[in-house]
């Protein structure tokens, strides 16, 4: 196990704040942890109201968001690691949603 690994799983995540550009954490030991919001598309297509309708999962080691079907780990954010997501993922989901009215 890496020492980042380790900490990822001694460290959680308390809050979480999303922002119209940033996504930033509160961790358990203090620090704050923020990342361009663009590093997460289903979160920058997202409306403010579904941005903010998070929940923690895994005893604080990640957020996840249902209605964007949208998950992300303390350990990518500790990696500095951005969505994984396909470019033909995202365009189907994009998709899905545009029969809804959605603004940015």
């Amino acid at each position: 196990m890496t020492t980042l690994a380790a900490e990822s799983e001694s460290v959680t995540i308390e809050q979480v704040m999303v922002a119209d550009d940033t996504l930033a954490v509160d961790l358990s030991d203090g620090r704050t942890i923020s990342v361009p919001l663009a590093w997460f598309p289903r979160l920058t297509h997202a409306t403010a109201e579904e941005r903010n309708q998070w929940r923690l999962i895994g005893k604080g080691q990640g957020i996840h968001w249902d209605a964007l079907d949208e998950d992300i780990s303390i350990e990518a954010l500790l990696e500095g690691k951005s969505s994984f997501e396909s470019p033909t993922s995202l365009q189907r989901w994009l998709e899905s949603r545009a029969g809804a009215v959605h603004p940015h």
